[in-house]
């Protein structure tokens, strides 16, 4: 009796915990459906590759990687930032930076390598870290492609995290395993590049936990065999 009466306290509270991402003085958390539904254009990134087309000055043209630091280095005007901008606003900078240099300079930029194109897949899944983004995929396919759920997983409320350009984050919690069950709720958000994909521990599991924790830190000796609450023997 007294073991229930233990158990069911870790329950509630397990119960209670939340995946929402809670908001902080320089991390601002706005709910998914404030998005627009709008794709937003593609921000270069360093690592990127983009052809560079001059085509009033062809002893220019070249493909370069944008550097580290977010910039490019070109003949006549040296560094210029690329990191942060499209393709179109890249352009327009090198057409003013190129003005003085170049007669009626008339440039074309073309992204041909994303080796930005990451998310992150963390919490109980197998492989947790740095997933390639290979095309458009889901939550659903990011977990797959780390690994799959762990068994301590909680797929109910996988949560996604989005930083906009601006710098506020959008956040969402899916019910993954409704998807798994029924193809009519599979219909995930497609993810983009630098998504944070956060699966959170099932209520049995940071049950465990804690009783694990609290056996441990509150009798004063040391146990190598023990029970948990599945009743299943953990050394």
């Amino acid at each position: 009796m007294r073991r229930a009466c233990l158990i069911l306290p870790l329950i509630a509270l397990g119960a209670c915990q939340s995946v929402d991402p809670e908001p902080t003085q320089y991390f601002p958390v706005a709910d998914w459906r404030h998005e627009d539904g709008q794709d937003a254009a593609y921000l270069l990134a360093p690592g990127d590759t983009i052809q560079l087309i001059f085509h009033t000055a062809p002893e220019l043209d070249r493909e370069i990687r944008i550097a580290p630091d977010g910039s490019l280095n070109l003949p006549y005007i040296g560094s210029l930032r690329a990191s942060a901008r499209t393709a179109g606003e890249l352009r327009g900078a090198l057409l003013q930076a190129y003005a003085s240099e170049l007669k009626d300079p008339d440039i074309d930029v073309i992204p041909t390598g994303f080796e930005s194109q990451k998310i992150f897949v963390g919490g109980e899944v197998r492989n947790p870290g740095m997933v390639d983004l290979p095309g458009q995929i889901d939550p659903l396919q990011a977990i797959i492609m780390a690994g799959g759920f762990s068994e301590s997983a909680k797929p109910t409320q996988v949560a996604v995290l989005r930083r906009m350009p601006g710098g506020q984050v959008m956040s969402a919690v899916f019910d993954v395993n409704k998807g798994i069950n029924d193809p009519r709720y599979a219909d995930f958000t497609p993810l983009r590049r630098f998504d944070v994909v956060y699966v959170p521990r099932s209520a049995i599991a940071e049950e465990n936990l804690l009783m694990q924790q609290w056996f441990r830190n509150a009798l004063p000796i040391q146990f190598s065999l023990y029970y948990d609450i599945s009743g299943d023997i953990r050394r």
